[in-house]
């Protein structure tokens, strides 16, 4: 059972009290590298890099150490639509967290000879990604379908506006569209709600919200494409997708679990029992569902021998024409369902994950539903509903595909 406050300048409080030494607590914005545009893009994630390094009231220093110095982690990340600023520590230090949080969120300085250091650090990691062809074909893949829109954005940005970030644009940034109104504050642990939300007020209280420049209000549109980009790599590395279901979507569920029957996590998934342990010529094999708030993808990659890259395509066709026009049977269906709510207790077992989960799922939607609510919606669905999904998005002429290889 999830507890639940709203404090008078609009930040979410939200709590999962279970019993142990160890909280999980962390901060989501509603911020992300589809906010961005031109010369500002890649500005979400470089804020997140450099919420750390000084604020009116500590230097770089001083901020690491306010947690690891008790043991404790202290990590963010940035997505398409978010930021999540987040540690892990002992439940005594929870207020060592909040108070962290609000300092490196409402008076962060950027010092200039920090920023410069940390420019070369984001550099390197744009360098990395384009390293690895397994991780640059998803952000081409999406510059591709959704070309001309906010979430075409590389989270990372460029290396060009990267070096022309400044600390006065970055302070305008958090200024202008880190409002307390587009946060919530998740945390996982051991703690009374009375006393949680206290903290906050103390902490986050004395902040006013105020309107943002944020517009989400373009609908961002699918393009169909046939892509194949000559690298000099030792597997073709193969990436089929298509439009799909938005995080609001009724049709969530039923995508969610086709998913994960088709290249989820588990060994037994379609994929991968059809090409890599039946043929052995795919190393990794792997379905995704990335939902937005108003769009989703699905996506499916290979690393396939660079002779077999043809073979593997009609196969991954194949199996999602099968899955389209042919019912699971009762048995099949019960067999994925336990799997999918065995899987997802499992990964709320991991609080950092259930405080992540959580976190973003109150901040969509203002409220979040129970495990035993989730399962009771993944069992209601039929062998209809999830071929009438499939059939609606497995059509062969919705997919695009993008193939890095000789």
């Amino acid at each position: 059972m999830y507890k639940y406050h709203t404090l008078p300048n609009g930040i979410k409080i939200i709590l999962s009290h279970t019993p142990s030494r160890v909280i999980y607590s962390g901060v989501y914005i509603n911020v992300g590298s589809r906010d961005e545009s031109g010369a500002d893009e890649g500005m979400a994630h470089f804020i997140e890099h450099s919420l750390f390094k000084g604020t009116e009231h500590r230097k770089a220093y001083h901020i690491l150490n306010r947690i690891d110095g008790v043991g404790g982690e202290l990590n963010a990340f940035t997505t398409k639509e978010e930021t999540c600023v987040y540690a892990t520590s002992l439940a005594e230090h929870l207020g060592r967290c909040l108070e962290l949080f609000a300092d490196v969120l409402f008076h962060s300085s950027f010092p200039e000879a920090e920023i410069e250091r940390e420019k070369e650090v984001v550099i390197e990691e744009i360098n990395s990604y384009s390293d690895s062809p397994s991780e640059l074909i998803y952000d081409q893949y999406e510059e591709l379908a959704y070309e001309g829109h906010p979430l075409s954005h590389n989270i990372l940005g460029s290396k060009r506006n990267v070096r022309h970030f400044t600390p006065e644009r970055l302070r305008l940034q958090m200024a202008t569209n880190y409002a307390p109104s587009r946060m919530v504050i998740s945390v996982v642990g051991d703690v009374d709600f009375k006393r949680l939300v206290r903290m906050c007020e103390r902490y986050f209280g004395g902040y006013e919200s105020h309107p943002t420049a944020i517009d989400r209000s373009q609908k961002p549109v699918f393009r169909s494409f046939e892509r194949h980009i000559h690298r000099r790599t030792h597997q073709a590395h193969l990436l089929i997708g298509c439009e799909a279901p938005d995080i609001y979507h009724t049709d969530k569920t039923a995508f969610t679990l086709l998913n994960n029957i088709l290249g989820g996590p588990a060994m037994n998934s379609r994929l991968n029992v059809a090409i890599r342990e039946r043929y052995g010529f795919c190393y990794n094999i792997e379905s995704q569902y990335v939902p937005f708030s108003d769009t989703g993808l699905f996506y499916i990659y290979a690393g396939v021998d660079m002779d077999a890259q043809e073979k593997a395509r009609r196969m991954i066709v194949d199996e999602l024409s099968r899955i389209a026009g042919e019912q699971l049977s009762e048995r099949q269906l019960r067999q994925a369902q336990r799997q999918f709510i065995g899987q997802m207790a499992i990964n709320n077992d991991n609080g950092s994950n259930e405080m992540q989960s959580i976190g973003k799922a109150y901040l969509n939607f203002d409220r979040v539903d129970t495990l035993e609510e989730m399962n009771a919606d993944i069992m209601r669905l039929t062998p209809a509903d999830l071929q009438r999904v499939a059939a609606d998005r497995f059509g062969s002429d919705k997919f695009s595909t993008l193939v890095y290889g000789n």
